[in-house]
């Protein structure tokens, strides 16, 4: 099994926000420039409301260091959780995961708005988001999620 997987960046987000702050992310309009070796692979993506950018989160500005259990965000009021219990960008491999609202496509670049990712960031992804295979009816999620994300978007 090997350790380390090859990836390509397929795109760059270009949205002028610098600030990894974990909040007002709803008021970002991102552009995803497509790599000129890709860009026909935006085609039909219009037809969805939505797609998931799967992305590199390529800054750690506070220089954190990756642990397996922490409160998120590093918040008193929340539990002692893994980092698998959580959605940080502290993670054995800082991979983001976004659905994003498809605004409008130009040719070589998908607008979408709600990405949480600064610009310049790699992504790595691109998929339609499909609820047949990406909203499951009675999910749930604890309470604690429910405060923590409260601004975030």
């Amino acid at each position: 099994m090997p350790q380390t997987i090859p990836l390509q960046i397929v795109a760059h987000v270009r949205n002028g926000r610098t600030s990894t702050e974990d909040a007002d992310w709803g008021l970002v309009e991102s552009r995803i420039v497509l790599d000129p070796a890709f860009a026909a692979g935006l085609e039909g993506l219009g037809g969805f409301s939505h797609a998931l950018v799967v992305f590199y989160m390529h800054q750690d500005p506070d220089r954190e260091p990756p642990a397996l259990v922490r409160r998120p965000r590093g918040r008193a009021d929340m539990p002692l959780l893994g980092v698998f219990a959580q959605r940080g960008r502290m993670r054995p491999n800082p991979i983001g995961v976004t659905s994003a609202e498809i605004v409008r496509l130009e040719p070589g670049v998908l607008v979408v708005r709600d990405l949480d990712a600064v610009d310049g960031t790699p992504v790595l992804d691109l998929k339609p988001y499909a609820p047949v295979f990406d909203s499951r009816q009675g999910a749930r999620v604890p309470e604690w999620m429910d405060r923590l994300m409260k601004g975030y978007f």
